[in-house]
């Protein structure tokens, strides 16, 4: 058995990459889901990260099958997005709720048994939305920008104990969600990026595995764009 690893969103999309990834590498993983529907080769815990109780009873049922989680990747987001106009204060306070404050709801968990063993590593995916900007998406852009502070708030709180704390900022990812954007849009995004494509899940997953793993011993509050260059490292 490698480390424990838990990764918040990773039954799909990108935390289903960076879980495959992880596992390949050796480490025991944990993907949660509000479902906590099976995921082939990988273990599953179900978990809100909107509920404080589910997220203990997932950590509770992860340090029991595999010990402490040494390796969180908090990835579990949604998006409602809308005109600033037109958004309602729920759509607004949902988005947080789940992809900034849920964040901290599992850092918060994690953080006992990582000072226990005086070590750990924190990884929050965000997106070059959260640093650019996007019309339409104050919400999302927002709870996104938001991890960028808490991640480096809990580097400065955290380092004497030995844990850091990263941020990897995708862009644009070949998905199911941009599968169904217009050719005119696909285009139009393709456009402003300047290596001219889609991410793929593994990309992200391999900056993610560099991480958490040896070689990113000595970095701690770093953001880290797979974004094709389009955010130009805002």
């Amino acid at each position: 058995m490698g480390r424990s690893v838990l990764v918040t969103g990773g039954n799909r999309g990108i935390g289903l990459a960076i879980a495959r990834r992880l596992a390949a590498d050796g480490d025991s993983v944990t993907v949660t889901s509000r479902s906590g529907g099976p995921v082939p080769g990988l273990a599953v815990v179900r978990c809100d990260v909107r509920d404080t109780a589910s997220v203990d009873a997932a950590f509770s049922a992860v340090e029991q099958e595999q010990g402490p989680v040494e390796v969180l990747v908090a990835n579990a987001g949604i998006t409602q997005d809308q005109l600033l106009a037109l958004m309602s204060e729920d759509a607004f306070t949902a988005v947080l709720d789940t992809n900034l404050t849920g964040a901290y709801r599992v850092a918060r968990r994690a953080v006992r048994g990582m000072i226990r063993m005086r070590r750990g590593r924190m990884i929050f995916i965000s997106s070059v939305v959260g640093l650019y900007g996007s019309g339409g998406q104050a919400n999302y852009a927002a709870s996104k920008a938001g991890l960028v502070g808490l991640a480096r708030s809990l580097a400065r709180e955290l380092g004497s104990r030995g844990i850091t704390a990263n941020v990897v900022a995708p862009g644009f990812v070949d998905s199911d969600m941009t599968a169904v954007l217009s050719q005119e849009r696909k285009a139009a995004i393709i456009g402003a990026v300047p290596l001219g494509r889609y991410a793929a899940a593994e990309e992200v997953a391999g900056a993610v595995a560099f991480l958490a793993g040896p070689d990113a011993a000595y970095v701690t509050g770093a953001v880290i764009p797979v974004d094709g260059g389009l955010g130009m490292g805002h």
